[in-house]
């Protein structure tokens, strides 16, 4: 295999020198994850066996830590990191947390037992402000590439992917607005969640862009759960508050709104417009069809996968946020603001001759 012949075919096939095959072969660092991933291609194109070590490799395990898998979009997330992980000759871990079910420390430790090559945080702990810093300082203490998503904390020293929150709800909030919504309400999670804030951020944002920065926006954010039952709550009291329009902090409590806008005699979007977040799968196919922000999440999850291999392989990436632009995509929750009644009419009797 360290003939120059074979090193010459190798090199021609991948587009890369001789040295780095070299390096790749003898498992040097300095080699991105692409051009390791290129380097091997070749080998196996070429009909080279490849040296017992890097048979080993392919057989990684890289941890991937995720919330329950009720919300459609973390199994997204999961498929496409496991897919991309397994064409790089690794196998991801899937360890899905639920209430009163395994913590993701405990998953840490189970990982670490295991000898995982790195792992891949979506949504963890990381994403509570609040949360200790010190459990992801100890990985990368001990050498263990971690790559974590969403919930950007500036004191890890780690590489990030995230989705442009406060984008995603200026541009939620310009959408209602072009239609003639003024009272437009935001339905999100608790405050302690690094999402939370940043969705919260771009939503009052929007409203002063919206109505001034002068505006009374009083009311118009309710705090609650991330779920069907949360959203519903929220939009409840929103209602209340005369909102006719109401952003949602994800997909599942924008089901939870329509579903309380419903409970009203109220019809979506023809009284009430309503928008999600995420663009999860089927959302396409609700009654009526959601619109939502739509999250990169092919292109985050390629980007985790990357980051952490481009470690596993010796490299070091930057330790910065890559922030990922979101898409609104429109769909049939929204339409233009109820036109106010006018009043009735003042009845003959009430004239003056």
């Amino acid at each position: 295999m360290t003939t120059p012949t074979r090193l010459a075919d190798i090199a021609e096939h991948a587009g890369v020198s001789e040295a780095t095959v070299s390096r790749v072969l003898n498992g040097r660092p300095g080699v991105s994850a692409t051009t390791r991933q290129s380097v091997l291609a070749a080998l196996d194109v070429l009909g080279y066996e490849r040296p017992a070590r890097l048979r080993q490799q392919r057989a990684g395990l890289i941890g991937l830590i995720i919330p329950e898998l009720t919300n459609p979009i973390f199994p997204a997330f999961a498929e496409i990191i496991e897919s991309a992980l397994a064409r790089h000759g690794y196998m991801a871990v899937l360890c899905s947390q639920t209430p009163g079910g395994v913590a993701e420390d405990d998953y840490l430790e189970m990982l670490l037992e295991r000898g995982v090559a790195g792992v891949i945080f979506v949504n963890g702990l990381h994403a509570n402000a609040n949360s200790d810093r010190a459990r992801y300082a100890r990985l990368t203490e001990q050498g263990l590439p971690i790559v974590l998503v969403n919930g950007h904390r500036p004191d890890i020293d780690a590489p990030f992917v995230s989705n442009d929150d406060v984008a995603s709800l200026e541009a939620a909030v310009a959408h209602l607005g072009s239609l003639g919504h003024r009272r437009i309400g935001l339905a999100i999670g608790q405050d302690v969640y690094v999402p939370t804030r940043r969705k919260t951020e771009g939503f009052r944002r929007g409203l002063a862009t919206l109505l001034g920065p002068s505006a009374d926006t009083e009311g118009l954010v309710v705090n609650t759960m991330y779920t069907v039952e949360g959203g519903q709550a929220a939009a409840q009291k929103l209602l209340d508050r005369g909102c006719t329009a109401i952003c949602c902090g994800n997909d599942i409590m924008a089901l939870g709104a329509i579903r309380a806008v419903r409970q009203r005699g109220l019809r979506v979007p023809e009284d009430v417009s309503v928008v999600g977040f995420d663009d999860s799968p089927l959302t396409a196919y609700l009654d009526p069809p959601l619109t939502t922000i739509r999250q990169s999440v092919r292109e985050m999850a390629l980007a985790a996968v990357s980051t952490v291999l481009e470690e596993v392989g010796g490299g070091r990436p930057p330790r910065t946020e890559l922030l990922y632009r979101p898409e609104l995509v429109v769909r049939r929750s929204t339409a233009p603001a109820p036109v106010p009644a006018a009043p009735a009419p003042t009845s003959p009797e009430h004239l003056v001759n």
